[in-house]
């Protein structure tokens, strides 16, 4: 049997965000010359930044320029004239990415590595960083002046609590930074406190803080990439490769209709354009297919709506377990929903942590959602031949699992039932309805006095209720 859809596990968020890693594509195509038209004399971070840029020969096209102004966020790059499908817009040697091997103290991280081992696997960039960030005589000075003391960090968990709650509820973010952050103090205390303190001449704890330290977790969800698996057949079963900062491939913003990505080659990195881009049209990668609360948690941002075409919205899975007690009508029926429910737990197809996930047009854990409707709707006899029936892994029924998107109306009766339940106790984990929120998003005058935060977790809460409430249609 599969285990719970790694994207409902990823939903959950129990250790720290990993960035999805780009798609690899490995044409090798010609790069333009690096230009110093790109540079804005006004700018002097950034103009530092491109003298690096050049000195360690990263090549940066003559058709792009980064800029602040008419971009949709900070820095970003724009097209200074029209750039074709398939133009490298600039390319990174593999000796300037900033990463456990690449930094100054990689000898010691590399003979320290066993005491460097934690859940997140971030431990080794990050002790770079630290070092790195806080050295004035770092080969990445000038890389880490673009960022101001990570002034512009968004993330949740630099709100307060009791703004998280405020703002966010039923969102899924406040229980995902509640985990990060207990897992950032952990990490620190038991782990990076203790290698600091036995390398006094490198690390000072008064000044390599929690709180630093918390900016460059940050830091590494928003702006890191990750080497694709060498083995693609083989991702499912293998840790991800370790984070790294790659500079300039992290100016670019993020939209999911984006017009270039970022490709792989054992040489270096190159940011490809994978559509045509007008003059003055912003230059975008991908960060992945992420609905907006994974941008809010992991990235600091939104799409608004409706620009986000991978938005979806979160079943959990002990919701469903929830609506389906709620369902019964005696003790006997409770206790068979349980013993049904440690069944599905028994094969790994759900867990408390674990969310089914509703997309925009389709369900993105459709086995896990289709499997537990049907456990959890089964009579006593139907549920004896499920356990009996050695070949189960094997047994599909050609009528229920023809689609599961797009027709969730044409399910049984009891599974839309129990699907309609668990989108109702979905939606009433949240602290506004929708038509609260479709007032502010659809009014500008209205919206224009809400926070930066406030219209942020507008942004999440209304794209999910949408879908949401989408569902509660079909399931009618």
């Amino acid at each position: 049997m599969a285990s719970i859809a790694k994207r409902a596990k990823a939903n959950a968020q129990n250790e720290f965000c990993y960035p999805c890693p780009p798609q690899v594509i490995m044409a090798i195509l010609p790069l333009p010359s690096y230009s110093n038209a790109a540079r804005n004399p006004a700018d002097e971070v950034l103009s530092a930044f491109l003298d690096w840029c050049e000195k360690v020969d990263v090549k940066l096209s003559s058709k792009v320029y980064i800029s602040k102004e008419g971009t949709v966020s900070g820095y970003g790059m724009l097209a200074r004239e029209d750039i074709d499908e398939g133009e490298v817009l600039f390319s990174v040697p593999r000796k300037v990415l900033l990463n456990h091997e690449t930094t100054s103290i990689h000898t010691l991280l590399e003979k320290e590595n066993l005491s460097l081992q934690s859940p997140s696997g971030w431990v080794p960039l990050l002790m770079s960083l630290l070092y790195e960030y806080t050295n004035e005589k770092s080969h990445w000075k000038p890389y880490f002046s673009l960022w101001m003391d990570f002034k512009g960090l968004e993330h949740p968990m630099f709100w307060s609590e009791q703004e998280r709650a405020k703002l966010l509820q039923g969102t899924g973010i406040p229980e995902a930074v509640a985990t990060d952050l207990i897992n950032i103090q952990k990490e620190y205390n038991t782990i990076v406190l203790p290698f600091m303190k036995s390398h006094p001449t490198l690390f000072d704890p008064k000044k390599h803080t929690l709180e630093l330290y918390k900016k460059l977790v940050a830091f590494v969800m928003a702006y890191s990439f990750q080497d694709p698996p060498e083995d693609e057949d083989d991702e499912d079963d293998k840790d991800p490769n370790p984070p790294m900062m790659v500079p300039m491939a992290d100016i670019l913003n993020h939209v999911a209709n984006h017009n270039a990505n970022l490709e792989f080659t054992p040489e270096c990195l190159k940011m490809v354009s994978v559509r045509k881009i007008s003059q003055g049209e912003e230059v975008f990668n991908t960060y992945g297919q992420m609905a907006n609360w994974q941008l809010l948690h992991m990235y600091g941002f939104v799409e608004p709506y409706p620009g986000n075409i991978n938005e979806a919205a979160d079943i959990q899975m002990s919701t469903m377990h929830k609506a389906a007690v709620l369902g019964t009508k005696s003790e006997a029926e409770r206790k068979f929903v349980t013993e049904k429910w440690d069944l599905l737990c028994k094969l790994e197809m759900v867990g408390e942590e674990g969310a089914f996930v509703i997309g925009l047009t389709e369900v993105l854990t459709e086995e896990e959602l289709f499997t537990t409707l049907k456990v959890l709707t089964m009579s006593a006899e139907e549920f004896e031949d499920y356990k009996e029936n050695e070949d189960w892994e094997e047994v599909e029924d050609d009528e229920e699992v023809s689609s599961m998107t797009d027709e969730i109306h044409k399910l049984k009766l009891p599974w839309k039932q129990l699907l309609h339940s668990s989108a109702e106790l979905t939606l009433a984990s949240y602290k506004t309805d929708l038509k609260a929120d479709e007032h502010l998003i659809t009014n500008p005058e209205a919206y224009s006095k809400l926070s930066q935060r406030e219209q942020t977790s507008l942004q999440v809460r209304y794209g999910q209720k949408k879908i949401l409430h989408q569902l509660l249609d079909l399931t009618k």
